[in-house]
């Protein structure tokens, strides 16, 4: 018995998909282990996520930190409003540089996955720390982080840092 097989069309090349990131950097007025500090520590990250606040809302932050460990935070203004996030440590290399893979979910329900690798250099001044976010599902999710998730961030750990350095 004799089996044919008819040729094959080749296979179209797809094209990679760009992922979506951003990148952002804000120069500190501490060195890299204390910003890598601040950025990292469950006590100091509760403090300065609602450093800015006017209002006091809630702020639960746990952090295993070890490659495979997690760090879990929720916050808003109420139990109804709380934004989640579950980031899984990749790359932990204190105090130049972690790397997470990170699940977040906002009060409405919208959920994403996205990889984040914050850097931390020393400059005269202190510390220049670098985040590139990538993955998010679209470019005004993207823009959302980069004109108002992370300067808040960054606004709330230099307001940290600067607070510390006063009080010692």
């Amino acid at each position: 018995m004799t089996q044919t097989t008819e040729p094959i069309d080749p296979i179209e090349p797809i094209e990679p998909i760009e992922s979506i990131e951003l990148r952002m950097q804000r120069r500190l007025p501490a060195s890299p282990e204390d910003v890598f500090d601040a950025y990292t520590d469950a006590e100091q990250q509760k403090i300065w996520f609602s450093i800015l606040d006017e209002r006091p809302g809630i702020v639960e932050i746990e952090v295993d930190l070890r490659v495979g460990g997690r760090q879990t935070a929720a916050w808003g203004a109420s139990p109804d409003e709380l934004f989640r996030e579950t980031q899984t440590l990749v790359v932990i290399d204190r105090p130049h540089r972690l790397v997470t893979e990170s699940s977040g979910s906002s009060p409405d329900g919208m959920t994403m996955s996205t990889r984040i690798e914050v850097t931390f250099e020393p400059i005269p001044e202190g510390t220049l720390m670098t985040v590139v976010q990538s993955g998010f599902p679209a470019v005004e999710v993207r823009d959302f982080f980069t004109q108002e998730v992370w300067v808040g961030a960054f606004d709330r750990i230099e307001a940290y840092l600067r607070h510390a350095r006063v009080s010692e």
